[in-house]
């Protein structure tokens, strides 16, 4: 990711009312080796569609202390309804507030707010060569430029986007087509020339994509959520440097489905039962699955909703919702999958960025 995913969407419709969570303060502390470089770690919280209760939990390497609504300290105001994503480009950091249609555009170090940019239901954002580029759900990606901070082009794509990844020059999106329910989910991804800024084909994949992923070999990694049942949600693995489709690895999704790629592997959590989750573990050099199970400790992640890492330590980070109405957490664990420290999170624990000195 996450992103809010289209299935917690139904989700929440069919849940009972999410009660706003109260945070403590107690965090397992961290080990002295990411205070070298990394000032800390941010972790968006979308909180419950419709709650306006979006959260952006920030966790100091160097003072081990916690606070639980950054945003909040730094601005007197909240961040709003279901924050998607966020990311940090140089100096600034950019939060994606789905259903609020803002992106707040602040100070990567502080979290005070730069600008406030207005986007219809803007979903995902990645970054290249001065621009920022996100997704919306009326079909666009819009091109923002990083010094002014205003939109210099919009780009039609398909049904939905959501996440994107970039490899060999180009921008891949998923148009995943979730919404046009009872119409059954698009299976594409759209290419953009990131020279020419346009769309130059689309690809298809399995049903429903919504996350991606690129290796350090040009290769793009889709997990498709499928089309509600009917379709089984799966992974596609597309070669960038030909937009051909190199594999379909047999997979077992749930309705969570964050993936993220580091060093030689990419990292996604696997279920056969929407229950018991476990992170697999796949191979991007010899294109095979590495481990079924990243996890080595017997650690339990209840609910995975995000995945991320740090390269200089090879440390990864699991989001775990839980029951999607209470705190979550954010665990890290070394290269092994031994399990270091634990973060108090807010709701839905979807984005986690780390942040240097």
């Amino acid at each position: 990711m996450k992103q809010f995913k289209l299935h917690s969407f139904f989700i929440t419709l069919a849940s009972i009312t999410v009660l706003v969570s109260c945070h403590k303060d107690k965090v397992a502390p961290a080990p002295d080796k990411p205070t070298a470089q990394r000032a800390g770690i941010y972790i968006l919280n979308q909180g419950g569609a419709g709650h306006n209760n979006s959260t952006l939990t920030y966790y100091d390497y160097t003072t081990k202390s916690l606070v639980a609504d950054q945003f909040t300290a730094a601005n007197s105001s909240t961040l709003g309804d279901v924050g998607n994503d966020l990311g940090i480009y140089g100096s600034k950091m950019y939060v994606v507030v789905n259903n609020s249609a803002a992106i707040y555009v602040t100070n990567a170090k502080t979290a005070k707010q730069i600008k406030k940019i207005t986007l219809n239901q803007p979903r995902s954002i990645v970054f290249n060569k001065n621009y920022a580029f996100i997704t919306s759900y009326d079909g666009t990606v819009s091109v923002i430029d990083t010094a002014t901070l205003t939109i210099t082009k919009t780009i039609p794509v398909g049904a939905d986007p959501e996440q994107m990844a970039i490899a060999n020059g180009k921008l891949y999106v998923a148009n995943s087509g979730g919404l046009l329910y009872p119409a059954p989910p698009t299976n594409t991804l759209s290419v953009i020339d990131l020279n020419t800024l346009t769309e130059i084909k689309k690809i298809t994949v399995q049903v429903n994509p919504i996350a991606l992923a690129a290796d350090s070999y040009d290769n793009i990694y889709v997990l498709s959520l499928g089309d509600f049942n009917t379709v089984p949600a799966g992974m596609t693995v597309v070669n960038a440097k030909t937009d051909q489709i190199r594999s379909k690895p047999t997979v077992s999704l749930g309705y969570n489905v964050p993936i993220y790629a580091q060093g030689d592997y990419v990292y996604y959590p696997t279920t056969t039962d929407n229950i018991t989750y476990q992170i697999a573990v796949y191979n991007t050099k010899t294109q095979t699955l590495a481990s079924a199970n990243f996890i080595t400790d017997g650690t339990v992640i209840t609910t995975p909703y995000s995945v991320s890492g740090d390269p200089l330590t090879g440390e990864i980070f699991i989001g775990d919702a839980k029951d999607y109405s209470s705190d979550g957490s954010v665990v890290a664990f070394d290269k092994t999958g031994k399990k270091e420290y634990s973060i108090t999170a807010g709701i839905d624990p979807g984005k986690i960025v780390l942040v240097n000195k």
